[in-house]
């Protein structure tokens, strides 16, 4: 089986190309589907230009006076298409506008779209060689924008000769002295794409399905590939963490089995003394696991009760002198709440002031200085922890509360723990309602600043 680093850009090139092929095919369907559609109505505009040509043709074949449109139905159920107005002299007809008027032919051709499911936004006009008679008040506007422009994409124009229909009768359409239909219809560029809106919509929906599960499943697979070398990290760093007191207790046991320390009680003091203290490291360190893994299924219970913050920080501080000592440091309070009294669980916010502590003697330089000051707001409880350390970059600020997170300093087990204190902390404070910040320069230190409401 191949390693996960190896695995993983195999795995992600594969679904990248799968999910790069299902949109090009979804494309290219959408644009052929939008294709027809275009041919289709194109189609359809024809038929109907070519009916209503024909109809205008039959409609020159009656003998009397001036032919109407009339829409109604009759009792019957028929519907009679023209009426006749006797008025008008019998007279020879050679053009449509004899028959019929701008109205008329405007009807015709708005009943012939609406059946056949055609928008009924159009400009028509009828054509001979000596001009153009009957129109609609802006074929001609409509007429010169498409004649500027023949490739013009917001005009179509369809022309039908309005002659004889039957190549029975031998007549042949006269250019000189029949006439054409011309009806010019706009056209947008989306027309065909918005006739195929649900199925666009449903394309866009599930292409959009996939490529969200595609991100959800490289962000699980990398988040997997992030806790297996934190699981590694960790198990290193405990192996290492236990090795060392376990090691440090095998030498002090063997040394009081001496004969010649058994004989002196000053050294078997010294060297219980020596295994007592490493017996409380590994009881810290082993509970620092438990304390992260009750924090994890959120049954951490808090003992609240009213503390001074000022002298749970200047115990802590006590506490720590041994290791201060150790880097030639000092620390330097500037205690200034007027009201220093929270309610809280003092073990965690005394752990919590430890661990901080704790981090900036682990990763500071020589002459290490940390400064704790107090403040108030007026609703709550401010804390800073500023130190002059190594300091972190963003990177390391953005991720220092993760759990097992352990900032790089080109030796991995030259600071001890594992990457538990500041997490810690973190969950602290949260369930405290608090609130905590970070700023860091690198090379210039750290600052943590704390907040807890105060009722």
């Amino acid at each position: 089986m191949l390693p996960l680093k190896k695995i993983f850009p195999v795995i992600i090139a594969l679904i990248t190309l799968s999910l790069l092929g299902i949109i090009y095919i979804q494309v290219s369907w959408i644009r052929n589907a939008a294709h027809i559609k275009k041919e289709q109505r194109e189609q359809r505009m024809q038929t109907m230009t070519y009916m209503v040509a024909s109809e205008l043709y039959k409609g020159m074949k009656f003998p009397l006076g001036k032919v109407k449109v009339d829409s109604r139905v009759s009792k019957d159920g028929s519907a009679s298409r023209f009426s006749f107005d006797p008025i008008e002299p019998l007279r020879p007809i050679t053009s449509v506008s004899d028959v019929f008027e701008a109205r008329d032919v405007y009807e015709m051709i708005k009943k012939g779209m609406i059946e056949n499911k055609m928008d009924t936004v159009f400009e028509f006009g009828i054509n001979n060689i000596y001009g153009t008679k009957l129109y609609s008040p802006g074929f001609k506007e409509a007429s010169l924008r498409a004649s500027a422009d023949a490739n013009n994409a917001n005009l179509l124009a369809y022309v039908t000769p309005i002659a004889d229909d039957n190549p029975a009768s031998g007549q042949q359409f006269n250019l000189e002295t029949d006439e054409t239909l011309v009806v010019i219809v706009p056209e947008s560029s989306l027309s065909s794409l918005q006739s195929l809106g649900w199925m666009i919509f449903g394309s866009v929906l599930f292409t959009a399905i996939i490529i969200t599960a595609f991100a959800l499943t490289i962000r699980t697979m990398f988040g997997q590939k992030k806790l297996s070398e934190i699981k590694s990290d960790f198990i290193n760093n405990m192996t290492h963490e236990l090795k060392t007191p376990l090691a440090t207790i095998s030498l002090a046991i063997d040394a009081i089995g001496n004969e010649k320390v058994m004989d002196n009680r000053e050294k078997i003091r010294y060297f219980s003394g020596i295994i007592k203290e490493e017996n409380k490291r590994m009881n810290k360190q082993v509970e620092s696991i438990l304390q992260s893994a009750l924090l994890e299924k959120e049954e951490l219970t808090l003992n609240l009760q009213p503390i001074d913050i000022h002298q749970l920080i200047t115990s802590t501080v006590e506490n720590l002198q041994l290791q201060l000592d150790g880097k030639n440091g000092k620390v330097y309070l500037q205690l200034n709440a007027h009201q220093p009294i929270i309610k809280a669980d003092e073990v965690h916010i005394s752990n919590l002031i430890f661990n901080l502590l704790d981090n900036a003697i682990k990763y500071s330089k020589e002459n290490l200085e940390v400064r704790i000051a107090t403040g108030n707001t007026r609703k709550s409880l401010i804390i800073s922890v500023a130190d002059n350390g190594i300091g972190m970059s963003r990177d390391t600020v953005s991720r220092i509360f993760e759990k097992f997170y352990r900032a790089h300093t080109g030796n991995v087990h030259n600071v001890k723990g594992f990457g538990l204190g500041l997490s810690y902390v973190k969950a602290i404070v949260d369930a405290h309602k608090g609130k905590i910040r970070v700023e860091s320069v690198m090379g210039k230190g750290s600052r943590f600043t704390l907040e807890f409401p105060q009722d």
